[in-house]
């Protein structure tokens, strides 16, 4: 039986929205258990008028809520029994394998960093999600905008650990072929940092592809992608409003005139099959990746169909990824990276 910490306060909706998106979940994952996190008596009565499975769900009553726009250090200083804190703790304590929240990025990402601390040689989490491409190919990109500036030793670092989450995930592919987003793929390219990290990669045991560039991402040829947050997080927001606009210009076309809306009629299967593919609630739930527990981040302004999505994202990392695998998976591969620069060094002093 799996459990998930869920912050029901969490996002621009509350309550109308993960009450009704954890009930849906639950229908859909007999095996799973909720503790649901907030204030006890309106959750009680949310989840009496959506005729919640109450036998399989848990309420934990928080007394505070972390708002939107409150500052991350003051909501981890003033917010300390607020439903995310809360939440977060279910799974420091060993209540729950995963965190689920829509609320404040920031004040969550903190309150994850300080509460469960990062993976040994991690210096920093990054905010991860995976991409669909073609042949149904996922492709997870990390950074999406938890670090805007990174060291190269940082780069390498989600490198490594967005490759160990692949290969828990799916170990029957084998080695994660990671690629660096950069302007283009030969090395002589992009930015000092960038540089400086296609070396170190090229120098580590992963299998390191080399430079990708922002359509790579999606024609199934590398499933690691990174970049630091800056770069990562316009990428995914220009992914999104690719996929918006495209949308509303296919539709646009099909009301244009009479035989055009006729067309829409026989076209209406590969429409909304198209529609449903690219939905991006069904995409929803980004992994803070690097700590030492799993936390997942809805979009704050999401819908229950969304929430629910990332709900079973939560479910899949618990079920899968375990995380002292992959603690053991870093250190092996920051131990070899480090095994490899030494041998440089002493090489480049000998030269001397």
């Amino acid at each position: 039986m799996i459990t998930l910490a869920v912050d029901a306060m969490g996002g621009d909706h509350g309550l109308a929205v993960t009450v009704p998106g954890a009930v849906s979940f639950l229908q859909q994952q007999p095996d799973v258990h909720l503790i649901m996190v907030g204030d006890e008596i309106p959750l009680n009565q949310a989840l009496a008028e959506a005729k919640a499975p109450m036998s399989r769900i848990t309420v934990q009553h928080a007394s505070q809520v972390v708002e939107m726009d409150e500052a991350p250090q003051l909501a981890l200083k003033n917010k300390k029994d607020s439903s995310m804190r809360v939440a977060v703790n279910q799974v420091k304590e060993g209540k729950a394998q995963a965190a689920v929240s829509a609320g404040n990025t920031g004040a969550l990402m903190a309150t994850a960093r300080f509460v469960l601390k990062t993976v040994e040689g991690i210096e920093r989490p990054a905010i991860a999600k995976f991409i669909p491409g073609k042949n149904n190919h996922f492709t997870l990109a990390l950074d999406l905008g938890a670090n805007v500036d990174c060291t190269p030793e940082q780069l390498v670092q989600f490198a490594v650990i967005g490759s160990e989450l692949v290969q828990a995930l799916h170990p029957e592919k084998g080695s994660p072929r990671v690629g660096l987003v950069n302007v283009g793929h030969e090395d002589i390219k992009g930015t000092d940092t960038v540089k400086q990290t296609h070396k170190l990669l090229q120098g580590s045991k992963l299998n390191f592809i080399g430079n990708v560039e922002g359509g790579d991402i999606f024609n199934a040829g590398v499933d690691v992608v990174v970049a630091d947050g800056f770069v990562g997080n316009i990428m995914l927001k220009t992914m999104e409003g690719a996929v918006k606009f495209i949308g509303s210009s296919i539709k646009q076309e099909f009301e244009r005139n009479l035989f055009t809306k006729a067309s829409a009629l026989i076209a209406l299967p590969a429409l909304k099959g198209f529609k449903n593919r690219f939905d991006p609630r069904r995409f929803n739930g980004a992994i803070f990746l690097g700590l030492r527990g799993v936390v997942v981040k809805s979009h704050g302004g999401t819908d229950a169909v969304g929430f629910a999505f990332a709900l079973e994202e939560a479910c899949h990392e618990a079920r899968a990824a375990s995380i002292e695998r992959i603690e053991q998976g870093v250190a092996a591969q920051l131990a070899a990276l480090a095994a490899v620069r030494a041998e440089h060094a002493a090489a480049d002093e000998a030269a001397e």
